[in-house]
């Protein structure tokens, strides 16, 4: 049955996570049994309830009158005005409802339906369009390149840029690769970073602005974890508030990360309105909008004390299992790793006696049944380091480095 299927499609690894997942599940009797069940470090993705707010405002929009009918695939209007309003009051960002916000079904499909709309397939890797994904960065961006018929060029996250590399220098490797500048349409960064958890500050993003106008390359900002930082003075900002941004910019939003929403699908897409325009000409052909009852508990929660309360209480109890972790992993030997003050991530390396990541998160999990995420899957420039997500509960964190410590995991 090969030969029916799209030549880039067969192409494409299994989600990492899912991968993970599969091991898991079979390894899972053996690991029970020897008093080490799995505990996951691997998920990207908050495990406590939603906001009980948000529920009951979904409860009482199921009963309002034609809630249950099509949607438009733009997004009703009372979404659109309260994320336009949410993006005034976080940060000082003005958008037209009408013309600069785009509604999707959670971010990772709107990012990978915006590839398509760049991307013009072919086999030929010279002829390939490009677009510039961060490495390390999500696993996904890779992917929806490859399903696209596009190129996707690496954009190097390291210790030594500090993790905001010089565009220039990347784009000037990209041509001494025998590629060509003209051939890149669009630049994705993100801010903060999965699965580095580092920043970037406000004189870089101009930097990477400026960049994008000059080479006449489209801007897309991935801000999924905006919402997620410990301190006030240094929470993320948005990609709008750099001058000149949105002539060449769009930025992706989720209500997966903030308030937990992950399985409700939810999100939006704003800025340039020619590029958000355009690409609700590629999503009106493929969806019909997001259930109706859905944007209305999520324009509630958006604009709402008790939505943003939530995120507060969520971002101190992500610091506290942090400092949880790091103090245990000192403890374990590991020393001089960056702690981000975003996201619920660590980005670690590995120990000396191991040759790849994925040897030394195979060994955490057969032996302790602790499941991290290999480096290697998030790029080239990720091998010898390792993710781990401090989402789990703070008992489990602590049953982790009690593992770590007692099956001879240290770092030395």
């Amino acid at each position: 049955m090969q030969e029916f299927f799209n030549n880039n499609v067969q192409t494409l690894e299994t989600y990492i996570m899912f991968k993970i997942k599969e091991t898991v599940a079979k390894i899972t009797p053996d690991l029970k049994a020897k008093d080490r069940a799995p505990i996951s470090l691997a998920m990207g993705a908050p495990t406590q309830a939603p906001p009980k707010f948000v529920v009951d405002e979904l409860k009482k929009a199921l009963d309002i009158e034609g809630i249950h009918t099509y949607s438009t695939p733009r997004g009703e209007k009372f979404y659109l005005e309260a994320i336009a309003e949410r993006m005034k009051s976080r940060f000082g960002v003005s958008l037209d409802p009408a013309t600069e916000i785009f509604s999707l079904i959670g971010s990772k499909e709107g990012i990978a339906n915006f590839v398509r709309l760049l991307i013009n397939p072919t086999c030929e890797r010279e002829e390939k369009d490009i677009i510039m994904i961060p490495d390390p960065g999500y696993a996904s961006y890779k992917e929806f390149l490859k399903v696209s018929g596009g190129l996707a060029y690496p954009v190097p996250l390291t210790q030594e840029n500090n993790y905001m590399p010089d565009m220039e220098e990347v784009l000037s490797k990209l041509e001494s690769e025998g590629l060509s500048s003209k051939k890149v349409k669009a630049l994705i960064i993100n801010y903060p970073n999965n699965p580095l958890g580092a920043t970037a500050t406000k004189e870089y993003l101009k930097s990477v602005v400026d960049f994008c106008k000059k080479h006449n390359i489209i801007l897309v900002s991935d801000a999924a974890y905006s919402e997620v930082y410990f301190k006030e003075e240094l929470k993320p900002i948005s990609i709008f508030e750099i001058d000149g941004a949105k002539d060449i910019a769009i930025e992706f939003y989720s209500f997966s990360k903030p308030y937990a929403m992950t399985g409700w699908r939810l999100g939006w897409v704003c800025g340039n309105k020619e590029i958000v325009g355009m690409f609700g000409k590629l999503k009106s052909t493929i969806d019909n909008g997001i259930f109706k009852a859905l944007q209305k508990a999520g324009a509630e929660v958006l604009n709402s004390k008790e939505g943003d309360a939530y995120i507060k209480e969520a971002n101190e109890s992500f610091r506290k299992r942090q400092q949880i972790m790091v103090e245990g992993l000192r403890e374990l030997g590991w020393k001089g790793f960056g702690v981000p003050d975003t996201t619920f991530y660590l980005w670690l390396p590995i120990p000396p006696r191991y040759k790849t990541s994925v040897e030394f998160t195979n060994d955490l999990m057969h032996k302790s049944g602790v499941v991290a995420v290999p480096g290697e899957a998030f790029g080239q420039y990720g091998e010898g380091f390792f993710r781990v997500s401090i989402v789990c509960s703070e008992d489990k964190i602590r049953e982790v480095i009690r593992r770590m410590k007692e099956d001879g995991f240290y770092f030395n």
